[in-house]
Parts: C-alpha cells; structure tokens; sequence
C-alpha cells in the first residue's frame, strides 16, 4: 500500500527496477546509473520522511503493514502465555495481555490489538476495546504486582468502543478505575504508543513511569477526523485539524506528554518491522533497568507528580 506522499519514491524506485532489468537481459553497462538512481532515491527518502507533515504521520500510524501489538510480543518475549477474561463480563479480543521474558527478565504484555485482514479487525473489534477489556487488563497488572513483575503496555487504538453496550457496561468507570489504580502499582511500567493513542481509549492503559511514542504515531484526545467533523461539520478538514491538535511524537515530547520517543526504519515501522521490534526490545530492557534501580515509594512517587505536572493554566 502506497501513501499519497510516498508516489514520487515508488516512480524512482520502478524506474531502478527498470534499468536493473535492463542490465541483466542485456551487456549495457548501467553501473554508474544505477548507484546514481540508488542515491537519489536514498536521498528523496531521507527528505521526504525527516519533513512529514502531521496528518502524513497520522496516514503512516495507521498503515495496515505496521506491526501490531501481538507482533511485538511474538518478536520480543520468549514463554509468552496470553490470559484471558475479566472474570466478570467475557474475554475482550480488543485487548490482550500475559507473561513473557525478554531475555530472561520477566514482564507483562498488555495492549490493544488490531487485525491483519477483515476477519480478524472484525474479531479484535477493530482495537477498540469494550469495559471488560479495561478490566482485564487491569486483573493483570494487579497480578503483575502480586508476583512483582515489571508491565509493559503497547498503545494502539483509534479509541474506546463508544457502543451502547458499552456505555451500559461502564466504559467511563472502567477506564477512570484504571487510571486510579496505576498511579498507585508498585512495580515498574512502561507504556508504549505504537500506532494510534487516541482519547480514553489509549489512556486506560498509559499511565506509567515511562511513557515513549515510536517516531511515526500520534497521541491525542481526539483524532482529526472527528476533531474536523466537531468543528468544522466534514471530515475535510481533517489536516487542518491534525496541525491544530500537535498530535505527533515530537509534539508531544515538546509538551512534556510523553518521555521519550522510539526511532523508525526510514519509510516507517512497517518496512522492516524486524528492525523495530529489535529497537524497542532494547528500548524496553534499557528503561525496565533504570527503573528497577529506583525504590517502589520513590517510583509512584516520581508517576505522579510528572502527571500532576502536566498542562498550562493561563489566568
């Protein structure tokens, strides 16, 4: 899949495909074209990705090859087993959480998880987790504090699901308990947003000592789409509203949202998604390091004033 801005990469790229052919089928000695060609696209790419615009960002959050939660967790931890249920409601497919180890340090897996085709967006909900997801996930993490096991959580979701059924089930109280009780976790958590951190939805599961972006996702209250059709009735402005909301990795670090922000392969996460996933492992054991090093009191501590810190009252 192609994006709108990517098309001028993919003309020089069909074009090197071209003359490699022609160096193959014939004697023509094309060397020296071809490492040009191979320049000036390395080039393009490096220019094109390093001035993307927010709503470009938003498009690459979302590209449907992008690794999703349970890739992640696949590449990274070895002994990973999935648990499952709210034990009150059901088992939400939206959200999935369980134990694993990177490299001999055990951890809990929680995040929202999208699907790779239709079938399996329409099993996972699309992301969007109901009440018994929140709840489930916060079983877990309780558990991972009974066991003090450090929590690691992977934030991908265009937002709570926002059905009746929901509403009726307590998907306000569910992801306000959250909240509450990860302020208070004893152990260390990480939260990662790895595509899309919309509203609620992404904060049920974002409170934590270190909060990291990857370098093409976006982390907002509202997405552009529906920020458009609040102000403006269509959803064509919908990259005016993404520049107006600063929803981006870089934004966010700027306005002291978020801690740090994850470096992408050049083109984005889902062109060599091994490579991301190799990143954020070291990411991850870098940080669960340092903040196993800090005292329980002093870490719940720290999770809280940087969130009490947060936002600008002009009187």
């Amino acid at each position: 899949m192609l994006l709108d801005f990517e098309q001028p990469i993919a003309a020089l790229e069909g074009k090197l495909q071209e003359m490699q052919r022609l160096a193959a089928d014939s004697d023509v000695d094309v060397t020296n074209a071809v490492a040009a060609l191979e320049t000036k696209i390395k080039n393009l790419k490096k220019e094109t990705y390093a001035n993307l615009t927010r709503w470009q960002r938003v498009q690459l959050s979302r590209h449907p090859e992008r690794p999703y939660t349970l890739d992640y967790i696949g590449g990274m931890a070895e002994k990973f087993v999935e648990l499952h249920g709210d034990r009150t409601v059901g088992d939400d497919k939206a959200m999935v959480g369980g134990f694993g180890e990177i490299d001999g340090q055990p951890v809990l897996f929680v995040g929202q998880q999208k699907g790779h085709n239709t079938k399996q967006r329409q099993f996972r909900n699309f992301g969007m987790p109901n009440p018994e997801g929140y709840r489930k996930a916060l079983r877990l993490m309780k558990l991972a504090e009974k066991f003090n096991v450090p929590i690691v959580t992977l934030i991908d979701t265009p937002g709570a699901f926002p059905g009746l059924e929901a509403e009726e089930r307590g998907q306000g109280e569910a992801i306000a308990r959250n909240l509450k009780e990860m302020f208070m976790l004893k152990v260390p958590v990480v939260c990662v947003v790895i595509g899309e951190g919309a509203s609620g939805g992404a904060l049920g599961i974002a409170i934590g000592d270190r909060v990291l972006m990857l370098e093409n996702t976006w982390y907002s209250v509202i997405s552009p789409e529906s920020c458009s059709s609040i102000l403006w009735r269509s959803w064509d402005y919908k990259e005016q509203a993404a520049e107006a909301l600063k929803l981006t990795a870089t934004d966010m670090q700027k306005a002291g949202l978020v801690d740090g922000i994850v470096k992408e392969p050049l083109g984005g996460a889902h062109t060599d998604p091994e490579a991301m996933i190799a990143t954020l492992k070291k990411t991850l054991l870098k940080t669960l390091k340092e903040l196993a090093a800090i005292p329980a009191a002093e870490r719940i501590s720290q999770r809280i004033d940087k969130f009490s810190a947060m936002g600008v009252v002009v009187e």
